[in-house]
């Protein structure tokens, strides 16, 4: 553990505390806290009044501790072979089936993201994607003294943009896609790319950069000084998908390389796994594992929890994802369309105190690709949620919907309906366990929730 924090709370005695300004709160109004919690050092950058404790001023503290842990850990993270990915979508599909690859081909692989921080099992929840600068080095040294020198890490526009990553680098990083997201903080769609971008500005001499070449933004990461590896349908590309197959929830798919073609089966289905199983490929190809061991463990792969996690429930299929965007949401429906015998059935949401722009596209989305939308809450934080749902049906003329505030009356609601070869969707919680309302976090998991409705109605019948 880090002898050195930038979160008061999470001082421990004996530590040194690092009073830093960061997007949205200023670490000097929390000094106090650290001393009562066990600070035995301040670093500041003006001392309005003499502390008990030793202090140091210095002009940038978050200069100051980009230095320390430079200092202390770099030599550390130098020996690992650290994989960042970035994008809108895919980062967490991608990360979890090259960390489930890694592991079950014998090579010691930890992760870092969205669903958790894992070495050989999930080891505990994270607040954010990419977690502040002083966790972020702490878990990458748990997993360093754990024996792990392969390390995935998601990493987000949000950690970019405000300096959470600084002094890290990487062997490999990788773009998968960029779509409306995170307007409300980046303001344009080129802010948001060139928050990203920085990413690629962090890769080792002897690493790669990998970048979708299909995607309208990838020349924002096709940076000169980089050794670039590009993949998609496109002609020329490094790695070519030159066809792809769904049946049954499975997916086989042939690429070609350097001339030559190869064929990979996957548990998955959709276009756009298709994009995240092949940038996976090329991670674990770049790491010196061969293409007949990829091909085969890739048969063995699942999905990370709450990414396309299908429930069965006598013919029809309940399937539980993390879609939050318009584009997300477009696509998952139009992945499970081909393979719907009988009827689509949608439940979604949209955060509060988020981009409110994109409420009526996602609704607008879903009731035309679907027989029937439930639209209900997602997490409304501190956001009247009277106004979300006016946002998500402003100006929608069709009728295949209704509103029902309650996510678990939502969802009950729509396993009801529920006739024969039916797809219903739960989407934009995926994995997460808590419902964000105003200051309550209230118990509560798409799956588990749809489990017990479907263990319910099972011993009503």
């Amino acid at each position: 553990m880090l002898n050195i924090q930038t979160d008061s709370r999470k001082i421990k005695p004996g530590d040194t505390f690092v009073a830093v300004r960061c997007e949205v709160n200023d670490g000097h109004k929390y000094i106090e806290s650290a001393i009562k919690n066990g600070a035995k050092k301040i670093v500041v950058e003006h001392q309005d009044k003499d502390y008990d404790v030793e202090t140091l001023v210095v002009p940038d503290t978050r200069k100051y501790i980009t230095d320390y842990l430079y200092e202390h850990y770099h030599s550390f993270l130098e020996e690992m072979n650290l994989i960042g990915i970035t994008g809108t979508n895919g980062k967490t599909t991608t990360a979890y089936l090259i960390y489930d690859a890694f592991n079950k081909l014998g090579i010691k692989c930890g992760y870092i993201g969205t669903i958790g921080f894992y070495l050989d099992h999930k080891v505990m929840n994270l607040p954010n994607t990419s977690v502040d600068i002083c966790d972020t080095y702490d878990l990458i040294m748990q997993a360093y003294d754990a024996g792990y020198r392969t390390l995935i890490m998601e990493v987000s526009s949000h950690a970019l943009a405000n300096n959470r990553l600084e002094g890290i680098t990487y062997q490999m990083v990788l773009f998968t896609n960029l779509t409306e997201d995170h307007l409300d903080f980046h303001k344009t769609m080129e802010g948001y790319a060139l928050a990203k971008q920085v990413l690629f500005t962090k890769v080792r001499k002897n690493g790669c950069a990998i970048i979708n070449a299909d995607d309208d933004y990838n020349d924002y990461f096709l940076l000169e000084q980089n050794r670039n590896i590009t993949y998609g349908f496109t002609k020329n590309c490094d790695y070519q998908i030159t066809s792809y197959q769904m049946n049954n929830h499975k997916s086989n798919f042939t690429y070609c390389h350097a001339g030559k073609k190869y064929n990979i089966h996957v548990n998955m289905i959709g276009k756009y796994n298709i994009y995240n199983a092949l940038s996976a490929i090329i991670v674990l190809l770049e790491s010196g594992i061969d293409e007949e061991q990829i091909t085969e463990v890739f048969t063995k792969l699942s999905f990370p929890p709450g990414r396309m996690d299908t429930v069965v429930y006598g013919t029809n299929s309940i399937i539980v994802d993390y879609a939050h965007t318009p584009d997300a949401l477009q696509k998952i429906i139009e992945t499970v369309k081909p393979i719907t015998k009988g009827h689509i059935y949608t439940v979604f949401g949209c955060t509060g105190d988020r981009e409110r722009s994109k409420r009526p596209i996602m609704s607008q989305i879903a009731t035309s690709l679907s027989d029937y939308v439930i639209m209900t809450i997602d997490d409304p934080h501190n956001e009247n949620i009277s106004q979300i749902m006016d946002d998500m049906t402003k100006d929608l003329h069709a009728k295949n919907y209704e509103v029902i505030v309650d996510r678990g009356d939502a969802i009950e609601k729509a396993i009801s309906l529920l006739e024969e070869n039916d797809t219903l969707l739960i989407l934009g919680k995926g994995h997460e366990e808590v419902i964000i309302m105003k200051d309550r976090l209230i118990s509560f998991n798409d799956k588990e929730f749809v489990q017990k409705c479907i263990e319910k109605n099972t011993i009503n019948n």
